[in-house]
Formats: structure tokens, C-alpha cells, sequence
């Protein structure tokens, strides 16, 4: 059977994603938490960069599973789609992808409320007499109470990317624990070290824009005069972030395959 990651090989990318030469990633240069969801959306692997379970933002580990679950529920692989669909080869979006139509007067407005986080299985007291909530020093390890369940939430911010093998998507993976911004940089080099970047074609907003990176994060919110957080023209936008990657940071990404 097909096994998308073990926690160590996970643990391993992520400790690499962080500190990619030249700062190139953005953001705060913050420790970071990882997270990967099969197919079905059951967590399979939750793993962190620092050197203790605190060394990152606690908050950040359920947010990373949130980003992965939200990839992995709206991107579809080859074979997918049906005959005459607008998207033929499938759709990749990545979790930033999702932010601009999930804002007020957009398509997918309200979308964070219809699929709720399962607290339970998130922060470990799963509901059983007699048994106490798991030690914060289980999480990011093989025994993370997240792990075997599936965790549900929504999180339309930048961190989570669907994982391909052959151009079927597998599930997906999600990073927290710096910028939303940096966490989509982080969450692509994992994607790739992990060798699940294999779209093979699988379409994404940037398709026909740049194929290399089809579902890579979009900087093009403007400013609405009427206030809230500003209009995207392709309405896959997401906002910039403190220490924002550049340009050309993003273009340098890993090339899907």
C-alpha cells in the first residue's frame, strides 16, 4: 500500500523548508508545525521544525492540519472531473487560493463555517471515560492524538497545498507557524522534498500563466475604496504579508512535475 509519509521523513522536509538559503521564504524565520492528510482527509503525520514541542506556536499545530484538510477537500487529481468539465485534467488550489472568494460578497463567503474542526481529536480528549486529554508532549509525534482521525476545519490562508503522485491527488499537506505567506513557501518545498508535486498537468489558477507553479500563492489584491481587505482580479488572491517573499522568491520555487 501507498504510504504518503512517515512522520520522520516529514519532520526532516520541514526542518529543511525553513531555511532555504537566502531567507528566500519571508516572513519571521519562525520554527514551524506540519502537517499531512490522506485522500479521505485522516491525518497520517504531524511533525515540527524546533527543537521542543513549544519551540513553535502551539496554536500552529492545529492550524497546519486545517490548511492540509482545506487543500485537500477543494483540489481534484486526474480522472476526476467529468467529460466536458471546465477543468478536464482536475483542479489544484492551494489553501491560499481560497482566501479572496472566502471574503465578504465572494462566491465562497461563510465557507470557514461548513466543515468545523474536530476538537476532539485536535486537542486530544476524544470523549472516552476515564481517559484525560493527551499530553501536549505527544503532539508533532507518532502518538499526536490527531493522527489515525479525521480533523475537518477550513483555513483559507496560505499553508496548505493538495499532494499529487501521478497526477492523483493523495491528500495534502499543511504548514503553520510563521506568516500565512510563509507558511505556503514552507508547505511547497515540503511538497516537493516529499516528491508529491507530480500534477502532471493537473490544472490551477496559474496554469497557462506558469505551469511550473499552477497552484502557487497570488498576490494581487488591491485596494477596494469601499474598505475590507480589497478586491482580487482573478479572484484567487491572497494578501501580502510582513516580510513578504518576492517575486522572484516565488518564481524560484521547486517546479511541479
Amino acid at each position: 500500500m501507498f504510504v504518503l509519509a512517515e512522520r520522520a521523513a516529514l519532520k526532516t522536509a520541514l526542518a529543511a523548508a525553513i531555511t532555504p538559503a537566502g531567507g528566500a521564504n519571508g516572513g519571521l524565520g519562525f520554527n514551524s508545525w506540519a502537517t499531512i492528510v490522506s485522500n479521505d482527509g485522516i491525518v497520517c503525520a504531524v511533525a515540527f521544525s524546533g527543537t521542543s514541542v513549544t519551540a513553535q506556536f502551539l496554536g500552529s499545530r492545529v492550524n497546519s492540519a486545517q490548511k492540509a484538510n482545506t487543500a485537500n477537500d477543494f483540489s481534484l487529481g486526474l480522472h476526476s472531473t467529468p467529460t466536458g468539465s471546465l477543468f478536464p485534467t482536475g483542479l489544484a488550489l492551494s489553501s491560499a487560493n481560497l482566501f479572496a472568494d472566502a471574503q465578504p460578497g465572494g462566491g465562497l463567503h461563510g465557507l470557514e463555517a461548513t466543515n468545523l474542526l474536530n476538537t476532539a481529536a485536535a486537542h486530544g480528549d476524544l470523549g472516552i471515560p476515564g481517559l484525560p486529554a493527551a499530553s501536549a508532549q505527544t503532539f508533532g509525534t507518532p502518538s499526536d492524538p490527531m493522527v489515525g482521525h479525521r480533523i475537518g476545519g477550513i483555513s483559507p490562508l496560505g499553508g496548505g497545498l493538495a499532494l499529487f503522485r501521478g497526477g492523483v491527488k493523495v491528500g495534502a499537506v499543511g504548514a503553520s507557524g510563521d506568516t500565512a505567506c510563509t507558511d505556503h513557501m514552507v508547505a511547497w518545498r515540503v511538497r516537493n522534498a516529499l516528491g508529491l508535486d507530480q500534477l502532471q498537468g493537473v490544472a490551477g489558477p496559474l496554469s497557462g500563466v506558469d505551469n511550473a507553479h499552477p497552484d502557487n500563492i497570488i498576490f494581487d489584491i488591491v485596494p477596494n475604496p469601499a474598505g475590507g481587505v480589497g478586491n482580487s482580479p482573478s479572484g484567487f488572491g491572497h494578501p501580502v504579508c510582513l516580510n513578504n517573499p518576492t517575486a522572484a522568491a516565488l518564481a524560484a520555487l521547486p517546479a511541479v512535475h
